[in-house]
């Protein structure tokens, strides 16, 4: 069945209904008909099996089947993403999605390219997070990953309130320790595996010194990803991935 995504804000709305960009497509690119089921979800696990019963020009009413609830996968991974040129951005997110990032945080490196000021910064931002949405609705998550605006690390690191069990920066430095150390040391420490994780991927050329410095002040421990280097993209896939294995499963 196709999904389709309404907000928290409008959950639960006493008329259950389709409207805006979401009621456009359904009614005018897919040509969905009356009585004919779909799924909504609302990105904090909430997911309800519903049957179309009115084709209105503005909104489309619905009718509620089934609701049901997706726990939280277990362990909160957030993607700190220096922002690649092109459009490579849009490429990590749409994955970081499908792969189980709670969070992704684009980071202003000083190595990025990209050159955004505070207007283009809110509009990649708006584009990004439509992007996770589309992600969310074909690959079946309930839990929409929060796309934050684009900042620099010093930035990033102050405006990060919540504390994390672990903390990752990819690192081509010879000192980097391969993530499976790293987890086998947290494990074997604290007796269970993190239940929250920030992962660092740096853009084109990796973080500058300094940047690398300022990530190990705020208690991020630098890791390998083997012998190849990678492209940025590659790069955060490769990480998400491991962390998925895992943490999350």
């Amino acid at each position: 069945m196709h999904r389709f995504y309404v907000s928290p804000a409008n959950w639960n709305s006493p008329a259950l209904a389709l409207t805006g960009s979401e009621a456009h497509h359904a009614r005018d690119v897919l040509r969905m008909k009356i009585r004919e089921k779909l799924v909504l979800f609302n990105g904090r696990g909430r997911e309800i099996t519903a049957e179309i019963t009115e084709l209105g020009r503005d909104e489309i009413a619905l009718r509620k089947l089934h609701e049901a609830e997706t726990p939280p996968l277990r362990c909160r991974i957030v993607l700190g993403q220096a922002i690649p040129k092109g459009k490579n951005m849009e490429l990590i997110v749409q994955k970081a999605v499908e792969i189980g990032a709670a969070e992704i945080a684009p980071i202003i490196s000083d190595r990025t390219i990209v050159q955004l000021d505070s207007e283009n910064a809110s509009q990649k931002q708006a584009k990004w997070q439509q992007i996770a949405i589309e992600a969310a609705k074909q690959c079946g998550q309930n839990w929409l990953p929060h796309v934050h605006a684009p900042k620099k690390l010093a930035e990033f690191f102050s405006a990060s309130k919540q504390a994390f069990d672990l903390r990752l920066i990819g690192s081509l430095q010879p000192d980097a320790q391969q993530l499976k150390k790293i987890l086998e040391t947290y494990s074997s420490e604290h007796g269970d595996r993190p239940r929250s994780v920030v992962m660092l991927v740096g853009p084109e050329g990796d973080f500058t010194p300094a940047e690398l410095a300022l990530a190990r002040r705020h208690g991020c421990q630098p890791i390998t990803l083997g012998p190849i280097i990678l492209r940025v993209e590659t790069a955060a896939m490769y990480c998400l991935s491991v962390l998925s294995y895992e943490l999350l499963i």
